[in-house]
């Protein structure tokens, strides 16, 4: 997994500890810099939909479609029966032409790790003894083992 492309780098952090606000802030500043970016957003809750009841693609499935592509002139979303959980390294072939993929959650997951830390709704980092974890971003100062960066200066 160390020599993954793209590389794949995890923000973690507990709920509400403002992932995605930092990812809608991160994505564009690294598109300026000319990178392709892909994102995971992983949902350990079991299922979801990207299609509505009643429309033609979500009738394909629902028949027993096993894949289902909506296509428009701007778009593409892909949706499919899977047996288990993928990891991130599992979904990479979805985003060979990038240069980065940053992933929402799988936490747990053996990736870089940059961990979103706010004293003001945890006493303490979570994932500082994970030997993954290459740096903290928060709003105050902290001491830890690595870079601590400024949640504000993206």
């Amino acid at each position: 997994m160390d020599n993954l492309h793209p590389p794949i780098v995890i923000i973690a952090g507990r709920s509400g500890s403002g992932k995605t606000t930092l990812l809608e802030r991160l994505i564009p500043e690294l598109k300026k810099k000319g990178l392709r970016v892909g994102s995971i957003k992983h949902h350990k809750e079991g299922d979801f939909d990207i299609d509505h009841p009643g429309k033609d693609s979500w009738r394909h499935k629902k028949a027993g479609a096993e894949k289902t592509v909506i296509s428009s002139p701007t778009r593409i979303g892909l949706v499919m029966d899977v047996d288990h959980d993928h990891r991130p390294d599992e979904l990479i072939h979805f985003f060979h032409e990038m240069d980065i993929v940053l992933v929402e959650g799988h936490k747990e997951e053996a990736f870089p790790k940059v961990e979103i830390f706010r004293p003001e709704l945890h006493d303490s980092p979570s994932f500082l003894k994970d030997p993954n974890l290459i740096a903290v971003m928060t709003n105050s100062t902290l001491a830890t083992g690595v870079p601590v960066l400024d949640l504000n200066d993206v």
